[in-house]
Parts: structure tokens; sequence; C-alpha cells
């Protein structure tokens, strides 16, 4: 199909069916990826929102969907299901992308913060006792929510789905507050930490 023709589709005023945007798309039209965006965009980020419960991830998704529906074009069996199905198949697959990524940084900042936390215990001094001072104090500056989630972690050391238990979230939501509370908390440490060991290091009035 040329490019006229998929220019036609999308001017004239009775939608083209299904099975007409597929088989443009499979041709290499883009005025077809066009329709098919316009048809199923907001499907597809309706079910990478409430998996993931982050817009933004959610929008990024979306992206990442519609790249895989154009790149993977050739690979569209209508005898084996509808277009529809078939992005929304694309669609669960990169939301498990998605998630499997978000698990994995959080799997490594929560193996980062267990070392911290045997090191902590390990080693007394006024250094450890800051960093606990600081992490407390920084805990309690973050949103409530993410707050909630990193406390439920920290100090009653319960697991993402234990959190979406008690909290009553969906666990897409524990795990976007976790995320976002993380590189909060780190981000500030790393500003506070230099400041609070130099003043750690003037020597006061002790009498």
């Amino acid at each position: 199909m040329s490019s006229r023709s998929g220019g036609a589709l999308l001017e004239r005023r009775t939608p083209p069916a299904d099975e007409e945007v597929a088989r443009g798309l499979v041709a290499g039209d883009e005025e077809c990826l066009a329709m098919a965006y316009q048809r199923w965009s907001a499907l597809v980020h309706s079910l990478a929102w409430r998996s993931l419960g982050d817009p933004k991830e959610a929008e990024d998704v979306t992206q990442q969907v519609f790249l895989g529906v154009w790149r993977g074009r050739d690979g569209f069996r209508p005898e084996r299901g509808s277009i529809g199905g078939w992005i929304v198949g694309i669609t669960r697959r990169k939301i498990a992308d998605a998630l499997s990524a978000r698990t994995r940084r959080l799997d490594l900042a929560a193996s980062a913060a267990a070392s911290l936390a045997v090191a902590d215990r390990a080693v007394t001094g006024p250094e450890t006792a800051l960093d606990r001072v600081l992490i407390g104090q920084e805990l309690s500056r973050l949103p409530a929510p993410q707050q909630r989630v990193l406390r439920l972690a920290f100090y009653e050391d319960l697991t993402q789905t234990e959190i979406a238990e008690r909290t009553g979230w969906p666990l897409g939501t524990v795990k976007s507050h976790a995320r976002r509370g993380l590189h909060r908390l780190r981000d500030r440490l790393v500003d506070e930490r230099p400041v609070a060991r130099e003043l750690q290091g003037t020597p006061g009035d002790t009498g």
C-alpha cells in the first residue's frame, strides 16, 4: 500500500476496518501506523498506567509499544488474531520489561541498604551515628507516601508485596513510591553528608 493510499485512510469519513489498517501497517505504510496509534494508544497507556502506577513510565511504555509495533510489523499474522490483540500482547510484554527493570533497580538499592545496615551494626562511632541521624531526618522530609513505604521497608522489614497488603495500595504504586523515595533519599544524603561531616570535624564547645 502506498503512502498516498494510507493518507486516504486518514482523510476519508468512514474509518477503515482494523484489517485494512493492519494490511497497510505490514506493508510499511507510516500513515497506517499513525492510524493504529490513534486507535489503540489510549488503551495501551491505560494498561501501562494501571500496572505501573506511574504516568511517566506509562508514557514511556506507550512509546516503546508503538516502536515495537513498527519494528515488528512483519511478525503480525492476521490468522492468529486481530491487530488490536497483537498490540495488547506487545503492551503486556513491554509492561513486564518495565516491571523487571524496576525490580532490578529496587533490588540493587535494597542490597545496598542491607549492606549499609550490616556495616552500621558492625561499626560504632560518631560517623555511623551521624549517618543514622541524617537518614532519619531525610526520611521525615519525603512526601508522606514515599516516607511510609520506606519506613515499612527499612524499619519493619516488609517486602513490597507485604507493604501493598498493609497499605491497600496497588503493588505498582508501592514500587513507584519506593523508587522515587530511594532516589530522593540518596540525592539528599549526598548533599548533606559532606557538610555534616565537616561540622562534625570542627571542635565544639566541650568545656
